[in-house]
């Protein structure tokens, strides 16, 4: 203990690091933090602007207001480096942040590596993941413009969960179109958001039109998140007193999710580490960009110089296959364009276990970081994921979520990696999720019925010739 506050730092190996062992008595002890950091300001060149669907020109904020709440809409927009988080939304994150800092030793032991592994776990949330970090603040400042209802997508349901937690804090309406392979795969997740008081729909659904005109070309269509962000975004549209939510993807989610980074920067100061190489899973890439975005921040003050590496599944490999490019972030074209890295706004992935994975673009500041090089990707199928994944629940004794999986993988092969050149590189891994309602898929994998699913490169090339064409 310090100061009367117990620092959240710990060791796999069977003991929590006490204070003294783990940093200078002089140090103050981790606190959450009290702003949320925007990486845009601190870059030299600012990422392109979202356009309008439907003139090409730069999207004003008068375009989103019929989405978003005000105060979202602003700190999308902004160039403030850093934005305070309300109290309101402190006391909240309270209920479980700060969040632990773990090394592995036990991993570490299992692959006789020199390297030092460490994650940060996000996994201690009310509803299992990050997601709750963005789905308060959200609902809190749709509530305090006086929003009766909200309405998203999600893919594995973590992102649903987490809203519909966040509205039966702040009494809003919930409704959640979840898509229709995740629907089918994990129906607990669908039943942790009706137990917070969600309506959830499987995605495509004849309830709006966008879902019916996707059921008349394909009756059995598995969904996308695409498709379940076109149906949300239909109904919010149509009805004044809702606005949509989103659960990555957009400059403000990311914002909200830099208090896993900027913990974890006090955390391995105070146990004095720096990481060598940052690895986090992406799909729409708030979890990544949690993580990495306050570290990118240091490394462009010349404090630290860390690899950091996103990790994406093979079958939905948008930083690693796609092409950097304006598109629609839905399937129907009803939101802006956005400059980002895309495998076409119509292209339906595979239904692979990692629903949260399964998103045809990646976030536009996460993809206009990648193009400045700050950051690099790379893509890993599912089989070699869950065989990490066992690998890690049977030394580390947590159950990850199918998506961090990812993280888990690379973090291995890397590891393996200074097992050979006898290296003792720093390992730090985004471990945003458990897998307590994905259990259906670790079934798979040990039963020997998981397979490796992949694109179609004809797929892919026809999802992208519907790319719009807009001069950049």
């Amino acid at each position: 203990m310090l100061n009367g506050k117990q620092m959240h730092v710990r060791l796999s190996n069977g003991y929590r690091a006490r204070a003294r062992s783990a940093i200078n008595v002089n140090s103050t002890a981790i606190e959450i933090p009290h702003q949320w950091y925007n990486l845009v300001a601190d870059l030299a060149i600012k990422p392109p602007p979202p356009l309008h669907p439907k003139t090409f020109e730069p999207v004003k904020p008068e375009d989103l207001s019929p989405l978003f709440a005000d105060e979202l809409i602003k700190q999308e927009v902004t160039d403030e480096r850093f934005i305070d988080i309300p109290e309101e939304v402190i006391d909240v994150y309270r209920l479980w942040r700060p969040t632990p800092l773990i090394r592995a030793k036990r991993l570490e032991k299992l692959l006789d590596t020199p390297a030092r592994i460490y994650y940060k776990y996000e996994g201690v949330s009310p509803a299992g993941s990050h997601k709750p970090n963005t789905a308060i603040p959200q609902v809190y400042y749709n509530a305090q413009q006086g929003v009766k209802n909200v309405v998203t997508e999600t893919g594995a349901g973590q992102w649903g969960s987490s809203l519909a937690f966040a509205c039966s804090l702040f009494s809003l309406g919930c409704e959640v179109w979840q898509v229709r392979a995740s629907y089918d795969q994990k129906p607990y997740r669908k039943l942790m958001m009706q137990t917070w008081g969600a309506k959830v729909h499987p995605s495509p659904s004849d309830i709006t039109q966008a879902g019916r005109k996707i059921l008349q070309m394909d009756p059995s269509s598995p969904g996308s998140l695409g498709i379940a962000i076109s149906e949300a975004v239909e109904i919010a549209a149509a009805n004044d007193d809702t606005k949509y939510c989103l659960g990555s993807v957009l400059n403000h989610v990311l914002l909200h999710q830099t208090v896993i980074g900027e913990e974890c920067i006090r955390q391995m100061e105070a146990i004095g580490e720096t990481p060598d190489l940052i690895i986090g899973c992406t799909g729409g890439g708030s979890n990544f960009a949690g993580l990495s975005f306050p570290f990118i921040r240091e490394k462009l003050k010349g404090k630290i110089n860390p690899v950091i590496r996103a990790v994406e599944p093979a079958a939905c490999p948008s930083l690693t296959k796609g092409v950097y490019a304006y598109d629609f972030g839905d399937t129907a074209g009803m939101t802006p364009l956005m400059k980002m890295h895309t495998l076409g706004h119509d292209f339906i992935p595979d239904p692979i276990h990692a629903g949260g994975l399964r998103y045809h673009g990646m976030a536009p500041l996460i993809s206009h970081v990648h193009e400045l090089g700050f950051m690099e990707a790379i893509s890993i199928p599912q089989t070699e994921c869950f065989q990490g994944a066992i690998q890690f629940a049977r030394s580390e004794g947590i159950i990850p979520a199918p998506e961090p999986t990812h993280a888990i993988a690379a973090t291995i092969r890397e590891a393996v990696r200074c097992r050979e050149s006898g290296e003792s590189k720093v390992i730090l891994m985004a471990m945003c999720g458990h897998g307590h309602f994905d259990l259906a898929s670790y079934e798979n994998y040990l039963q020997g019925s998981l397979v490796d699913l992949s694109f179609e490169e004809e797929k892919i090339k026809e999802s992208l010739a519907k790319v719009p064409q807009v001069q950049a």
